[in-house]
């Protein structure tokens, strides 16, 4: 098995390029409008905080940064639903991993709360394959912990290395904006900034979650690569439907 600091560098190379006894309230973000927010990533009114124009995003780079956080509140959406699906399983026969599976647990839920909370902001369109994805995602959780801690450790370690990978390239688009409006003597606009340090955490708190499973013998899963193969490209195809859908 790879020591643990070589897996976290090796996923930082991909990137760059208690459980609760309740789950969180899911629905909150399937009327987005209720809070009446204007968009203002990227805005073209209000002041900034230098003497510098603000940076205006064209129609595609808008529409990519909604396809952006609407994927990301599916993925912790799922994650959520993952956790709690494995959860009972794993803590019943390792005890011991309650308080860990209840840190990731919260983790992902937080990370669902802000998703929720910049969709409803910027009135972005949920994903419409979300019952979908609500059964998938609580399926793969209980079949994985179904299948030992092993199996499901996998399953942790499959998906943040793809959320942590898309979650990167989300942070170097938005950084490749900001060395644009440099060029051109703007600046990004200030919520803009906010939210490329918010990805940045959350992805590094999904790494985070990587090395927990690698540390829990993800890798002695039985079958360890086809296993970790097909959820991988799983959660590929769902970011992908979840783009546009």
């Amino acid at each position: 098995m790879e020591c643990l600091p070589a897996l976290r560098r090796s996923a930082l190379v991909q990137c760059r390029r208690s459980h609760r006894a309740s789950s969180p309230i899911f629905l909150d973000f399937l009327a987005p409008t209720t809070l009446h927010a204007q968009r203002r990533y990227a805005s073209t009114t209000g002041p900034t905080r230098s003497s510098k124009h603000p940076y205006v995003l064209s129609p595609k780079q808008r529409e990519y940064l909604d396809g952006a956080l609407r994927v990301n509140q599916a993925g912790e959406l799922a994650a959520t639903l993952i956790y709690t699906a494995q959860t009972p399983h794993i803590v019943r026969s390792h005890p011991h991993l309650r308080p860990l599976m209840k840190h990731m647990y919260d983790q992902e839920a937080g990370h669902l709360k802000t998703f929720n909370h910049l969709v409803a902001k910027h009135q972005i369109r949920p994903t419409a394959m979300y019952p979908v994805w609500e059964v998938a995602a609580t399926f793969l959780g209980w079949s994985t912990a179904a299948l030992g801690r092993e199996a499901a450790m996998a399953c942790t370690e499959a998906v943040e290395t793809e959320i942590g990978s898309h979650y990167n390239d989300q942070v170097r688009e938005i950084l490749s904006w900001e060395a644009d409006a440099e060029r051109r003597g703007e600046e990004l606009d200030d919520e803009l900034k906010e939210m490329v340090a918010t990805f940045r955490r959350i992805r590094d708190e999904e790494l985070e979650h990587l090395d927990h499973a690698v540390a829990h013998d993800s890798k002695e899963a039985k079958p360890y690569d086809p296993l970790v193969d097909m959820i991988r490209l799983g959660c590929r195809t769902a970011i992908k439907i979840s783009e546009k859908v």
